[in-house]
């Protein structure tokens, strides 16, 4: 059964959904036990020796049905669905309302309204040298002009911040042209499950289908911050990084921080930038037991 022509964003017309921009997609090994508390317990985890594949997707889009937006899915694990695989997001956090009330009703997705402040600051260029220089026309090499840009995500909650966390990643500087020699194209499909939640109670299923350029990254680094709830009016406080010991997202929970965080600050295994991304949503189907 499709849901697309029943529940639908009036800004957001019909499906499929287009967005545009660039992203980073980042895989983690995150532990079954963390990941469990994100997944409804009639699917059956995608793991093995303790560990699923979980990771993060924090993308900016200068184009969508909803305008520019930024948008960080957490992403929890990997659930089995016959004969193939689909992710599962523990939370959806966007600063847009409208981005957001269209993932909660349209896609079943957990989306929270948040905010991005992001700083950016350039990298020297290293001098080139002969042993690298093939991977720097590949995009990947060392000496490639870089920005390093910190991202600090708020969640937004009753005129109110929640500080969630602080993620430095590596990014091509703006100056640098993106050609067909820099990185390859590739397209993928991203199935994943949704659903569950106060605002759909359905379990659905939709997919993501991409097209970017992509190239290898060494991995954004992710900060748990500490438990800060300040008014929009509050200018003066300031986050601090904390010192907690690695946690469960139960136990997460229970120190006021977001569980969600747990498994980004699970260990990271692959980092992929991409460029000139279009991504294209479809509607999500209901998914019946």
């Amino acid at each position: 059964m499709d849901l697309g022509d029943t529940r639908r964003s009036r800004g957001y017309g019909n499906p499929p959904w287009k967005f545009s921009g660039s992203a980073l997609y980042q895989l983690h090994l995150v532990k079954a036990e963390t990941a469990r508390a994100f997944i409804p317990k009639e699917f059956r985890l995608v793991e093995a020796f303790g560990y699923t594949l979980g990771g993060f997707f924090l993308a900016s889009y200068d184009d969508s049905p909803a305008g520019v937006f930024d948008e960080l899915v957490v992403i929890a694990g990997i659930v089995w669905n016959p004969p193939t695989s689909c992710a599962w997001a523990a939370k959806v956090l966007v600063n847009s309302d409208e981005a957001c009330d269209h993932g909660r009703k349209d896609v079943g997705l957990p989306s929270q309204v948040a905010r991005f402040s992001k700083r950016i600051t350039p990298v020297l260029r290293r001098p080139e040298n002969r042993r690298n220089g093939f991977l720097n026309m590949l995009g990947v090499g060392a000496n490639c002009s870089k920005d390093q840009m910190d991202v600090h995500v708020s969640e937004i909650k009753d005129h109110s911040a929640l500080d969630v966390c602080s993620i430095s990643l590596t990014t091509i500087a703006p100056a640098l042209r993106v050609d067909k020699w820099s990185s390859p194209v590739i397209r993928m499909s991203l199935p994943s499950f949704s659903g569950r939640t106060e605002y759909n109670p359905n379990l659905l299923k939709y997919s993501c289908q991409i097209e970017c350029r992509v190239r290898l990254v060494s991995p954004a680094k992710v900060l748990r911050l500490s438990h800060a709830l300040r008014d929009d009016n509050d200018q003066t406080s300031q986050s601090r990084v904390s010192n907690l010991p690695d946690l469960t997202s139960e136990e997460f929970m229970a120190n006021g921080q977001d569980p969600s965080v747990s498994v980004m600050l699970s260990k990271p295994i692959l980092a992929l930038e991409f460029r000139s991304l279009k991504m294209q949503v479809e509607a999500p189907i209901l998914v019946t037991q």
